[in-house]
């Protein structure tokens, strides 16, 4: 494994992981505790074994980027933007195409954004990556939910104070009319909103990583969507560089099979995948 090693964590964050009792603080305001939005099973665990990870290799690991999912309230891919066709509420986890909307069983909240929705839910079906999902509210900006989790981000500090340089912070999804699960570029880009476009500058500087790590949740959408844009986007390629933390990262539930199809097609692409004290070893043996 060559150096300079790079971390990329993708959406750590408090929503997306099945956190004890003793991670969920109480809410202010109704006293009892918060919960996460979209818990991943075993994200908890992943991310635990990511931050001693990252504590141990410190000294080896010469730059950390941190996505987070940054949605609003009103966003395409929550349920208040939604109704049915009676005017009801849509539950999280209902799937709604193009077709669905044109007969009338789903419709915008709001009527006028009905063209643009069209418009969307039309273009997402097109590229044939994936059908819109409608998920719990989940990583509002300024919520509890939207944080990275507790020991990653302890695990972070110590790794800015260890090396004096800071982690870089990448925000993705708040563009409300598009899914945006990929750390690089929203499903649906809109020229009017550059944060929907390929984030080339981004691109430009993992490119430089001769060793890119990559953890985070969930494997069967934003690890999967960022990666496959990593592979298919960066400038001088070679995707071997890229190294998949396999038990630092897991999928949502009722997603596996699209984990694991992603994985196994990475793999075929070059993409390493390695344990987290794989890792270790590999890059203890690079720097003897």
């Amino acid at each position: 494994m060559a150096h300079p090693a790079e971390l990329l964590i993708i959406d750590a964050q408090n929503d997306f992981c099945d956190l004890p009792a003793a991670f969920c603080p109480a809410d202010p305001r109704s006293g009892q505790p918060l919960k996460p939005a979209l818990p991943v099973p075993g994200g908890h665990a992943d991310l635990e074994r990511l931050a001693g990870f990252i504590h141990a290799m410190a000294a080896l690991i010469d730059g950390i980027t941190v996505t987070l999912d940054s949605h609003h309230r009103h966003d395409i891919a929550h349920p208040p933007y939604w109704r049915t066709a009676d005017g009801g509420t849509v539950a999280p986890f209902t799937t709604i195409t193009a077709a669905q909307v044109r007969s009338g069983d789903f419709k915008p909240a709001l009527p006028a954004e009905g063209a643009r929705t069209l418009a969307y839910l039309d273009a997402l079906e097109a590229a044939g990556r994936y059908t819109l999902m409608v998920w719990p509210v989940h990583c509002q900006m300024g919520s509890w939910g939207h944080a990275l989790h507790a020991d990653v981000l302890a695990a972070c500090n110590t790794w800015e104070d260890a090396r004096h340089r800071p982690v870089r912070v990448v925000n993705k999804g708040s563009f409300p009319w598009s899914e945006h699960y990929s750390a690089l570029q929203a499903e649906v880009p809109d020229a009017a909103d550059p944060s929907t476009e390929l984030n080339r500058p981004l691109l430009a500087r993992l490119d430089q990583a001769e060793t890119l790590l990559i953890a985070g949740l969930a494997s069967s959408h934003c690890v999967k969507a960022t990666v496959e844009h990593l592979v298919a986007h960066l400038p001088s390629g070679r995707p071997e560089r890229l190294v998949l933390l396999t038990d630092c990262m897991s999928p949502v539930a009722g997603f596996e099979r699209q984990a694991a199809d992603f994985i196994a097609a990475m793999r075929l692409r070059g993409v390493r995948t390695m344990t987290h004290n794989q890792a270790r070893a590999a890059l203890h043996k690079e720097a003897a």
